[in-house]
């Protein structure tokens, strides 16, 4: 059994939902989990509903249509007019309308799972329904019914027993007595014990297909993107990126973790758990061999370049001018940790602790406010963070030299890494 995963891109209109089949069609005597996220901008348009379920309502039907039309013309495209997803699309659209008519609740995260998760349902079941067409046997399922998790609405901890216990209980017995065929199911949502809807993070698909290879014991774990593999730079902004064909779990857990969008930072560990490897590879070339990550690789230690936009410079000072030590790193830490703050990089001195974070304002303002009560607090928005792994001098030059403009205002660095902040 092999799992796969498409992301947002990769089902972004009809032509890629085509090209889906297509690459699908080339495993046909396999026994696949498919893994879809929600098409293309779709949780971004989404979060907009949101926005306007909040603060402007009066302005959320014509966004619920527009939705509803950009799902249908996909649909209208692949199958013509009078296809088997409008039934659907009526039946999930008058759930979310149903949705958008009760009252916001006082957890902002509840409600934005309950909505924005939509977006996966949508394009499951438009996908799901194409393949059934085209000859390719499809099963759907429902994420919510499989991955089960606690009440942290938008970054859902796994429970694992119950996830195992249900996703075997589920898609084993599909699969019994069949030596091939499609089980479709979406990533980034999950489903409490409560049947309420949870997600697992932001461009949490990747985690969501870890979690079936991990529970089903899968072959292996092919994630399909716009690139031809692993790159050590976005080639969006350099030029230059090359692929990297073979890296270790440790290897691409570091690279996530300082911010490089390859795979989702949760992925890997229970992919590494249970020696699971995963492919990367291009869905416009998926004859090419792609990027493996697995526990033994031969890994070319090459710069690899992670830039971060948009983040924000906290720093966090005693009120009494006192060292700041265990007590205060403790307290500092801790309300980082309820906001759910994502610390990218930390600086530590005798009466200042500085983090640099991605600027969420939903998440920062309170934590802000927060840390004021006890502690002096300064911040600088607007900065940049660059990340070199395996850097050497001519890597550091270059980054210094493509943004020229701008003043380096923290640099840190060990052995294998350097990270500067630029403002």
């Amino acid at each position: 059994m092999k799992v796969f995963k498409f992301g947002g891109a990769s089902v972004k209109d009809a032509p890629a939902i085509e090209n889906l089949k297509n690459i699908l069609q080339r495993y046909e005597n396999e026994q696949l989990v498919v893994v879809i996220s929600a098409m293309g901008k779709t949780t971004n348009f989404l979060e907009k509903v949101l926005d306007a379920y909040y603060h402007a309502p009066e302005n959320v039907p014509s966004l619920v249509a527009e939705l509803r039309t950009q799902h249908e013309t996909v649909a209208e495209q692949l199958m013509g007019a009078d296809n088997p997803f409008l039934p659907h699309s009526e039946r999930l659209f008058t759930l979310l309308n149903e949705q958008m008519q009760r009252p916001t609740s006082d957890n902002f995260d509840y409600d934005y799972d309950r909505i924005v998760s939509f977006g996966e349902l949508l394009s499951t079941t438009l996908i799901a329904t194409y393949l059934n067409t085209q000859g390719l046997e499809t099963q759907w399922l429902d994420a919510r019914q499989l991955v089960r998790t606690d009440n942290t609405y938008r970054e859902g901890h796994v429970d694992w027993t119950v996830t195992q216990k249900l996703v075997c209980n589920t898609i084993n017995p599909y699969f019994q007595h069949r030596s091939h065929g499609i089980v479709l199911t979406q990533g980034f949502i999950a489903g409490t014990a409560e049947n309420q809807t949870t997600t697992l993070g932001r461009e949490g698909s990747d985690y969501s297909a870890a979690i079936m290879a991990y529970t089903l014991d899968a072959e292996c774990v092919t994630v399909w993107k716009d690139v031809p593999g692993i790159l050590n730079a976005d080639p969006k902004r350099f030029a230059d990126a090359v692929k990297i064909d073979t890296l270790t779990y440790h290897e691409t857990v570091e690279l996530a973790y300082y911010g490089a969008s390859v795979i989702h930072p949760k992925t890997l560990r229970p992919l590494h758990n249970k020696q699971i490897p995963l492919y990367v590879k291009s869905f416009f070339h998926p004859e090419n061999e792609g990027s493996k990550i697995s526990q033994e690789a031969d890994t070319v230690e090459i710069p690899s370049y992670i830039v971060k936009d948009n983040q924000l410079l906290i720093s966090v000072s005693p009120r009494d001018f006192s060292i700041i030590g265990v007590e205060n790193l403790s307290k500092i830490l801790d309300i980082l940790s309820d906001y759910r703050v994502k610390i990218n990089m930390i600086q530590n001195s005798a009466l200042t602790f500085s983090v640099c974070t991605d600027n969420v304002p939903l998440r920062l303002k309170p934590c802000i406010e927060a840390l004021q009560k006890e502690f002096i607090v300064k911040f600088n928005d607007g900065i940049r963070l660059v990340t070199i792994r395996h850097y050497d001098a001519d890597s550091e030059k270059n980054v210094l030299k493509m943004f020229d403009n701008e003043e380096v205002i923290i640099k840190q660095s060990n052995r294998h890494t350097i990270q500067m902040i630029l403002k």
